[in-house]
């Protein structure tokens, strides 16, 4: 309603039956200038394609939606300008991490987006409450991606493996997530100049990039 006011033509995805009734009929007087279409359907299988360029993305998603949703947003043919999610606040701070507490998230919304955090919504303001607070997590595509002549397949092939035993070094990780013996692990760590006995959590995307190299 407060998006429809403000004059923009949005497309509510809803996968609830009900929440998708209830949105195709809202409150005063209905959608407002006709500039409202509902989507039953998983936003997850959703055609990102068919929306105008630059579009921007306004949703409150559960914590286990979190990770796929950000990954089909920003790696679809048709990326977004901005998104303002409403996350777990553990969710949205994980997505903001820097090196030291980096994830798959962290990274994989950082290479694509400039990150950072808005306003934390206390559980009380939801009903029921939840047990956790949330956190609004901003998101704005970049036009202009980090690196030169990535094949963004495997780059990410790289990063994968690396988590794939956060608790293990990244020489390790590295060996088994690329079925690769360990001393060429380590070797590729130190052409990246990166220590072997480092974990993947400690490492920011110029390491990966050198690491892809």
């Amino acid at each position: 309603r407060r998006l429809l006011v403000r004059g923009a033509r949005v497309t509510a995805v809803e996968f609830d039956e009900a929440l998708a009734q209830s949105l195709a009929s809202l409150p005063e007087g209905g959608p407002i200038g006709g500039n409202l279409t509902v989507v039953r359907e998983d936003i997850l299988r959703f055609d990102l394609t068919q929306l105008s360029s630059g579009y921007k993305v306004v949703a409150n998603i559960p914590y286990y939606l979190t990770s796929n949703l950000v990954r089909v947003l920003t790696e679809s043919t048709n990326p977004f300008s901005r998104a303002a999610l409403l996350v777990q606040k553990e969710v949205a701070e994980r997505a903001e991490a820097r090196p030291g507490q980096m994830s798959l998230l962290s990274v994989g919304a950082q290479y694509y987006c400039d990150v950072s955090l808005g306003p934390v919504v206390p559980a009380e303001l939801f009903t029921p409450p939840p047990k956790v607070d949330s956190q609004v997590l901003v998101l704005k595509y970049r036009r202009d991606l980090l690196f030169e002549d990535v094949d963004t397949k495997q780059f990410f092939r790289v990063i994968r493996a690396g988590f794939s035993q956060k608790h293990k070094t990244l020489q390790n990780a590295l060996s088994g997530g690329l079925v690769i013996s360990k001393d060429q692990a380590r070797e590729l760590c130190k052409a990246a100049g990166i220590a072997p006995t480092q974990r993947a959590q400690a490492l920011s995307l110029d390491d990966w990039y050198a690491l892809y190299k």
